[in-house]
Parts: structure tokens; C-alpha cells; sequence
């Protein structure tokens, strides 16, 4: 990175101490991003050396990764306490501050949690989400598609769960973390470029660490938000950024996000599921475009990518 950061620690739910780092002016429009799995906040460092000289940004570690604490208990990574961190750390970092949010994978789908409750209401100016579904909306979708009685819809909720298998394998007791211990996490970058065709600027330094310990939030939240999804709305405005190539989350995994969003902009990027390391221009720069059309109330060059419910 060529813009400097600082980084602190804060006390995030259930006294949990979390990884923080900041970039750019602290009085410019705050930018928080978070994470997904299994990376640390080191995968945004591509994006936010676009970002950094406009906007105040925030990334940090989530429970389990990076230089933050690894709770013990699987219940200690439920969705509701993943949203009570991140108001910890805009509490302690930009008190009283609205802010924008944007998620990748994990960092998405917990991000959709505090989206969709009261907890940030009114201190969430927009969000911008990538490869992460809220889970909720994501059990709805299934269900809808598997009780249908059309064979397409019941096909593609059948390749979904096929792209899903590795989530299925983390339920498993011990297997997936013996996986990163006894040589995934070494040769993750291999993965990524051979897998993903992408290669990281900064190795992650904690990276078995994250794959080993990560797997808890797939623990504590997948098999009950699938059998009992909730009815969860947006309260700020949603840019989806869609990437085609992504071998994880398919595209039509979004197709009824109206129904839980009222101001959605939809964006398509021809890219893998690790487009923050591969693509980190376009992104930041969507990003940008959104956030000042957000802030100026002008709107009029994000027309076309408004979504009719």
C-alpha cells in the first residue's frame, strides 16, 4: 500500500477484541468493508488504494481471522453477534457517523444482517454487496424453487447446491480443519491462481488460520437460516455487484432480491469470485460512483441500473 494506515484494536460483542485499520482523511465520507472467507482484511488492499485518497475507509478483521480474537464457542459466530460487531467498531471509529457499507462473500452475508435489522438503521446510508446473499433471502429463494412445480427453477436451485458443496463439507466435525492445517493454507495461492486464474499483492499472513477457524460461521448459521429462513427488508439503498464467472454464488441466486430490497442497482462484472484481486479498478471505482451519488442526492447517472420491483 502506498496510502498509510493506522490499525487498533477494539471490543467487539461478547468482549471479543477485533482488528481494525484505517486509511485516508478521517473527516471524508466513511467506507466500511468487510470480508469474507477465508481472507482477512488483507483482500481489500487492492480496492482501497482506489478509495483511500477520496473517502475515510475501515476494514477489519472479523471474529476468527486475521489478528482478531478466535472465539471457542460456534454459537459465538451467529449473525446477530457479527452485526453487533460491526456497530462496535463504527461506534468506536466514527461515533454517531453514517457510513457505507460493502461486503464480499462472508463479509456480505453477515453484512445483510444488520441491512435488514434495526441495530444501523438510520446510520446506513447504502449498501454495496458482492458474492454474498443474505442467507435469509437465499432460503426463501431455495425454497420457492424447489417447490416448484416447473422443472427450470427446480434445475437451478440443484446447480446452486452444487456450487454449494463445500459448505456441506464444513458441517463435517474436524475434517475441514485438518484440510487447511495439513497444507491448504500454504498452498492457497496456488489454489487461487490455478482455481481463480487471480494472484494476491499481499499474502494473506493468517491464512490457515482463517480457513481453519472460519468454518464456524458456516457452523452457527447455514442449517437453521436454510430450514427457517425469516421475512428480512432492506432499509437503505442496495448496489449489487454481480460477477459472472463467479464458481461459488451463481448469478440467478439474486434474481428476487426486489422482493427484499425497494432501492436496488444492479452492476455485472465479468469476473471470479475474487474479483477484489483480480478486477480492483472497476470496483473501487463503482464504489465511488455510488457513494457520491449517494452523498450528492444525485442519482441521475445511476438511472440504469435501478431495478424495477
Amino acid at each position: 500500500m502506498t496510502i498509510p494506515s493506522k490499525s487498533s484494536f477494539i471490543r467487539g460483542a461478547k468482549n471479543v477484541n477485533l482488528h481494525v485499520s484505517t486509511w485516508g482523511d478521517e473527516k471524508n465520507t466513511p467506507i466500511v468493508l468487510v470480508h469474507g472467507y477465508p481472507d482477512s482484511h488483507v483482500v481489500w488492499l487492492p480496492v482501497i488504494e482506489h478509495l483511500a485518497s477520496n473517502f475515510y475507509v475501515i476494514a477489519y478483521d472479523v471474529r476468527g481471522a486475521g489478528k482478531s480474537d478466535i472465539p471457542a464457542k460456534i454459537s459465538d459466530y451467529r449473525l446477530d453477534i457479527l452485526s453487533q460487531d460491526l456497530k462496535a467498531v463504527v461506534d468506536a471509529v466514527i461515533p454517531n457517523r453514517r457510513f457505507h457499507l460493502v461486503g464480499h462473500d462472508w463479509g456480505s452475508i453477515q453484512c445483510w444482517q444488520s441491512v435488514t435489522t434495526d441495530r444501523l438503521k438510520g446510520r446506513l446510508a447504502s449498501y454495496t454487496t458482492l458474492s454474498g446473499p443474505s442467507l435469509d433471502h437465499a432460503g426463501h429463494w431455495m425454497r420457492r424453487r424447489l417447490l416448484h412445480p416447473s422443472i427450470d427453477p427446480k434445475h437451478n436451485a440443484i446447480r446452486q447446491l452444487a456450487s454449494s458443496w463445500y459448505i456441506v463439507m464444513f458441517q463435517l466435525p474436524l475434517l475441514p480443519e485438518r484440510i487447511w492445517k495439513s497444507g491448504l493454507g500454504k498452498n492457497w495461492p496456488k489454489y487461487l491462481a490455478a482455481r481463480e486464474g487471480v494472484h494476491e499483492s499481499t499474502p494473506n499472513p493468517t491464512q490457515t488460520k482463517d480457513g481453519q477457524f472460519g468454518v464456524r460461521l458456516y457452523r452457527a448459521n447455514f442449517l437453521s437460516k436454510m430450514a427457517m429462513p425469516q421475512q428480512m427488508h432492506a432499509h437503505c439503498p442496495v448496489q449489487l455487484i454481480v460477477l459472472k464467472r463467479d464458481n461459488y454464488v451463481n448469478a440467478f441466486l439474486f434474481d428476487d432480491l426486489t422482493h427484499w430490497v425497494k432501492d436496488l442497482y444492479r452492476r455485472e462484472l465479468d469476473a471470479g469470485h475474487w474479483a477484489l484481486l483480480s478486477n480492483p479498478e472497476p470496483i473501487a471505482a463503482w464504489i465511488s460512483e455510488w457513494v457520491t451519488a449517494q452523498e450528492s442526492g444525485d442519482l441521475s447517472k445511476l438511472e440504469s441500473l435501478k431495478v424495477s420491483v
